[in-house]
């Protein structure tokens, strides 16, 4: 008797997000072409992440396309423990985010694009607030914007002549006396 092995889906080493699908048009001489745009968001969960668009006739296509490139985007991002170093903005056209840290246990304080953006990235502990454009593609892209300009607490305190607990969240300052 032969013995049928169990199928076991591929492992995933990267957490997708599906952040937007939009129907785009482009005006032809017959009429409208329309065409899908699928805004992905990829992460480890550990402090990498990236974005991609891709644009096709069909939404899978358009999904495989958006995947590649934002697994092709995979940006380094500086946390604390399970938040940010420090306070950052990031813009992108209309759109303004504002990133704040927070102390553990207060969760991911976000909405649409950028919750899926600081929790693909890992960040379990933050505040944030969206300001300006609601367009969720530019706010996608400020939220990267934002966590492209933060510094690990190293960093800072090599850059400011201080030492690194002179630098550390307030939460983290307090904790260590």
């Amino acid at each position: 008797m032969k013995r049928r092995m169990a199928y076991k889906p591929p492992k995933k080493e990267f957490d997708e997000r599906v952040v937007d699908i939009t129907r785009v048009a482009k005006v032809v001489k017959g009429g409208r072409k329309f065409h899908f745009r699928v805004t992905i968001v990829a992460g480890n969960n550990n402090g990498r992440v990236g974005i991609g668009t891709g644009k096709a006739g069909a939404v899978p296509d358009a999904m495989g396309k958006a995947t590649k490139q934002a697994l092709n985007d995979m940006r380094k991002i500086s946390l604390t423990g399970t938040t940010i170093p420090h306070e950052v903005t990031g813009k992108m056209g209309g759109a303004v985010v504002l990133l704040k840290p927070a102390s553990r246990g207060t969760g991911v304080i976000a909405g649409g694009g950028v919750r899926a953006v600081v929790e693909a990235a890992g960040v379990r502990d933050i505040l944030t607030k969206s300001l300006g454009s609601a367009n969720v593609l530019n706010v996608v892209k400020a939220t990267m914007n934002a966590l492209d300009q933060l510094r690990s607490p190293e960093d800072l305190a090599a850059m400011r002549g201080k030492s690194v607990k002179d630098v550390m969240p307030f939460w983290e300052r307090r904790k260590n006396g």
